[in-house]
């Protein structure tokens, strides 16, 4: 009998913090759901990906005119998966970042991963009738770029390829403090399905060299000393590492899909088994690992039927 499908068993509400990472800087956080990030500069607010939902991110922008009456003048896709862009709508006026490749990335598979997403996540999409349709970025650029908010630089990078192969961080060099999306997980499962494996390791050291002060995730708690960045960091190099590590293993033995994710689990388990979405990314990523280290580069797009198959296919009940 397969375990209920991805995260549709999750109804509970989760507990929402806004809690201050430096000056004019927070984090929305929510016990594992999606992180955002928000910059209060001297004329105006960015914040770091848009939730899933108009309705989810109509919270943020509530919390958010608690502490500033500047205008949200950006909004920065830190990458294109659905629950971190489809709130976009929201922001009214917004101009939307995102770099050249997220723009590509969701051309060539943005209305599947919705339809995935939205699949896999219902109580975060409870309001998808709400959603417009796609978020498209507005400007896009290559690598890196300053957004200057009046005298308050925010440094937008491409570090390298990771948790997708467009992933942005955006640093804010007055204050030691980095946003980095899901390149960065703390205590929350990493979420692979379409990751660079082979890259993601070296993107952590590029971050680590930054030695920032804080840090906020993808998920997971706000970062808030350089000692638990450095926690946050090495642990998700170790969920990468044991997780690729395993199924490379396994690819190079000649055992299947499925004796792969077995095995996968065996290494995986008592080290990760309690992090958040644990259970519902674990298929995903052990199908990505399998494919990149059978030689296929570009991720192969998730589709709602794709993704059903493969649960039904891998996570089987204990």
């Amino acid at each position: 009998m397969a375990k209920a499908f991805a995260s549709t068993e999750d109804l509970d509400e989760k507990k929402v913090s806004f809690d201050q990472l430096g000056p004019g800087l927070y984090a929305y956080t929510a016990e594992g759901d999606p992180n955002s990030g928000v910059i209060i500069g001297d004329d105006s607010v960015m914040v770091i990906d848009a939730q899933a939902t108009p309705t989810i991110a109509g919270d943020l922008i509530a919390r958010i005119a608690k502490v500033t009456d500047k205008p949200i003048k950006y909004v920065l896709l830190t990458h294109y998966h659905a629950v971190r862009a489809l709130g976009a709508s929201a922001f009214k006026g917004a101009e939307i970042l995102a770099s050249d490749t997220t723009r590509g990335l969701i051309t060539e598979r943005g209305r599947e991963d919705m339809e995935s997403e939205v699949a896999r996540f219902p109580r975060l999409f409870r309001a998808a009738d709400t959603i417009p349709g796609l978020t498209w970025p507005t400007f896009t650029f290559p690598d890196e770029i300053s957004i200057w908010l009046g005298r308050r630089e925010v440094r937008i990078m491409h570090i390298g390829r990771g948790h997708t192969a467009g992933d942005l961080i955006a640093v804010v060099p007055d204050a030691g403090v980095v946003f980095a999306g899901d390149l960065v997980e703390y205590k929350s499962a990493c979420y692979c399905g379409d990751a660079h494996f082979t890259d993601w390791p070296q993107t952590l050291d590029n971050l680590s060299e930054m030695q920032a002060n804080a840090l906020l995730p993808g998920r997971g708690a706000a970062l808030s000393t350089p000692d638990l960045v450095k926690e946050g960091i090495e642990l998700t190099g170790d969920f990468l590492a044991t997780l690729y590590g395993s199924v490379k293993e396994s690819v190079e033995k000649g055992r299947s899909l499925k004796d792969a994710f077995d095995f996968a689990r065996l290494a995986m388990d008592p080290k990760f088994k309690t992090f958040a979405i644990y259970e519902h990314c674990l298929p995903f990523n052990v199908a990505r690992a399998y494919d990149e280290a059978r030689g296929i580069e570009w991720p192969v797009i998730w589709t709602a039927d794709r993704d059903r198959e493969m649960w039904a296919a891998l996570q089987t009940a204990d």
